[in-house]
C-alpha cells in the first residue's frame, strides 16, 4: 500500500507519499484546480495500488482537493488535525514545517487505517455553506448592535446604515435557506422531522442538517452527542484528583451555539425535556449543567427522528 499525507494550506499542497518498499517521495503543488490535476497525474506516475491518502480538515481549504481525489477513485480520509497532533506527539515528533506535516499524516494513515471520507450531496454542501453565511451575518450585527449603543452621536448614522444592511442579507438568506431545503425532498423531508421537536425552530432545523450533512455516518445518539462536544470530560486519577465534571467541547462548536436557546424553549415546552430537568433540579443540579444536560437530550431526539424517519412522539421519546 501507498500512504500520502497532505498538508494543505491556502495556496499550496504540501504531499509526503510512503511507498510499500518504505521509501519516501514528495511533491509540492498549488491548491488549485490545475494544481489538483498536476497532484492526480504525479499520484498515478508514482504511486502503487492501493493507495490511502489523507489530509487535516482545514476550515475548507481541503475540501476541492479531497473532492478530486475521490472522484479520480482514490480513497481520502478527512482527518481530525487533533488526532494528527496527538500521534505526532506520541511519536515525540518535534520539527513542524509543511513537508514534516505531510510526512506525519502519511504515517498516520499507514498505521491507524483512519475510516474512508465520503463528500456529502452537494445539496447538504450548499445548504451548509448558507447556514454557515447567516452565521457570520448574525454575528456581524450582534457587533454592530454592541457599537450602537456606546458609539458617539457622530458616526450613529454610519451604524444603522450597516444594520439596515444587515437586516436585508439576514432575511435573504433566510428566504435562500427556506428555499434550497424545499428544493430538494430529502432535505424538505428531514428539516420536518427536526422541526417537530418541541423547542426547536426552522433557523435551527437549518443549521443541524447543515452541520450534520449526514446523520448516517452516525451509529448511535451517543456519537453524535460527542461529534457536538455535549459529552461530559471526567478528571479523576487515584484518590487525591477529584476534578470537576466539564463538557468535553470537542466537537462542532457551531452544533452547540445553535441548541443553547432551542434547550431554554424546550425546559418549558418539551415534556420529556421538562420532566427531565425537574429530576435535575430536584436532585440540587445547577441551572448551567442542566441547559446542557437538555442540549445533549435535543441531540438525541435529533438523532431519533431523523433515523427512524418519524415525526417526534413524546410517549416514544
Amino acid at each position: 500500500m501507498t500512504a500520502i499525507g497532505i498538508d494543505v494550506a491556502k495556496h499550496t499542497l504540501a504531499v509526503d507519499a510512503v511507498l510499500p518498499d518504505g521509501k519516501r517521495r514528495q511533491k509540492h503543488c498549488a491548491n488549485s484546480a490545475a494544481g489538483h490535476a498536476e497532484l492526480l497525474r504525479w499520484i498515478g506516475r508514482h504511486a502503487v495500488a492501493p493507495v490511502a491518502i489523507g489530509l487535516e480538515a482545514t476550515g475548507g481549504y481541503q475540501e476541492a482537493v479531497a473532492i478530486a481525489l475521490h472522484e479520480a477513485g482514490h480513497a481520502v480520509s478527512v482527518l481530525n488535525p487533533s488526532r494528527v497532533a496527538a500521534y505526532g506527539q506520541s511519536q515525540l515528533r518535534r520539527a513542524k514545517t509543511d513537508p514534516t506535516d505531510a510526512a506525519l499524516i502519511a504515517d498516520f494513515v499507514r498505521t491507524q487505517t483512519p475510516p474512508v471520507w465520503t463528500p456529502p450531496p452537494p445539496e447538504m454542501r450548499q445548504l451548509q455553506a448558507l447556514v454557515r453565511r447567516l452565521d457570520a451575518l448574525l454575528d456581524m450585527q450582534t457587533q454592530e448592535l454592541n457599537r450602537l449603543e456606546l458609539a458617539a452621536p457622530i458616526v450613529r448614522p454610519s451604524i444603522t446604515a450597516v444594520l439596515a444592511q444587515l437586516d436585508t442579507q439576514i432575511a435573504a438568506v433566510k428566504r435562500q435557506i427556506a428555499d434550497h431545503i424545499d428544493q430538494h425532498p430529502t432535505l424538505r423531508t428531514q428539516r420536518d422531522l427536526v422541526q417537530s421537536i418541541p423547542g426547536i425552530g426552522a433557523t435551527t432545523a437549518a443549521i443541524v442538517l447543515g452541520e450534520l450533512l449526514d446523520v448516517a455516518r452516525f451509529t448511535s445518539a451517543r456519537q453524535l452527542a460527542a461529534f457536538t462536544g455535549l459529552v461530559p470530560r471526567l478528571r479523576q486519577s487515584g484518590t487525591s484528583v477529584r476534578g470537576r465534571g466539564a463538557l468535553a467541547k470537542l466537537g462542532s462548536s457551531r452544533l452547540r451555539k445553535a441548541l443553547y436557546f432551542p434547550a431554554l424553549t424546550a425546559l418549558r415546552c418539551n415534556p420529556p425535556l421538562v420532566r427531565f430537568a425537574a429530576r435535575l433540579r430536584a436532585a440540587g443540579k445547577p441551572k448551567m449543567l442542566i441547559v446542557a444536560a437538555v442540549m445533549r437530550k435535543l441531540v438525541h431526539q435529533i438523532f431519533g427522528v431523523l433515523r427512524s424517519g418519524r415525526s417526534f412522539d413524546p410517549a416514544r421519546a
